[in-house]
């Protein structure tokens, strides 16, 4: 680690830690992805702290509230701490560019692939983005780890498929994965 940095693990949400629904937002609905909890141990007993950065455009289309997101949050949070597993944070966008409601209709730079929630927590937090990893589902995801300077990202085959011929980071399986392939990089 450079000069007493955090090391961090940014997690999406949908995909990676919870399974992929369509704009989730009920506690009901909520289901852990396969080897999420074993993974995120894992990447805490390789010093990782945890940093969740989410896109939320189901805010901005109106299909739930930041309290109901904010409810969902805290549930999965205290849930993970309740496991072992400890979130230092959870950073989100609640903007769409084109199909929301007047008031997140814009252009912002904390919807992925922007940096905005990767720069949101450096500003809070002294972490050292090259000695990080960024653990995603999606394109738009690792992008956004590119484009941060994040040290590895990782695309894990639990939400989304992944697209053909995608080639800018490792893809594994899940979270599990992700962290064994942490620890051999750091052997």
């Amino acid at each position: 680690m450079r000069n007493n940095k955090l090391k961090v693990a940014f997690l999406d949400r949908d995909g990676v830690i919870n399974k992929e629904v369509n704009y989730l937002h009920d506690i009901e609905h909520f289901e852990y992805t396969e080897g999420c909890i074993g993974g995120l141990l894992k990447l805490q007993q390789l010093g990782y702290k945890l940093i969740v950065i989410t896109n939320q455009s189901g805010i901005a289309r109106g299909y739930y509230t930041s309290v109901d997101y904010q409810k969902l949050t805290d549930w999965y949070v205290d849930d993970l701490r309740l496991r072992g597993v400890y979130i230092l944070d959870v950073f989100h966008c609640p903007h769409h560019p084109t199909d929301s409601l007047a008031n997140k209709n814009i252009q912002c730079t904390c919807r992925k692939p922007g940096t905005g929630l990767i720069e949101k927590a450096t500003a809070k937090y002294n972490i050292a983005l090259a000695d990080s990893i960024l653990v995603g589902d999606k394109t738009s995801d690792i992008l956004t780890g590119i484009y941060s300077g994040i040290g590895h990202n990782f695309l894990v085959r639990t939400g989304y498929a992944v697209e053909q011929g995608f080639n800018l980071c490792d893809v594994l399986s899940d979270l599990t994965a992700v962290a064994e392939h942490v620890c051999r990089l750091q052997r």
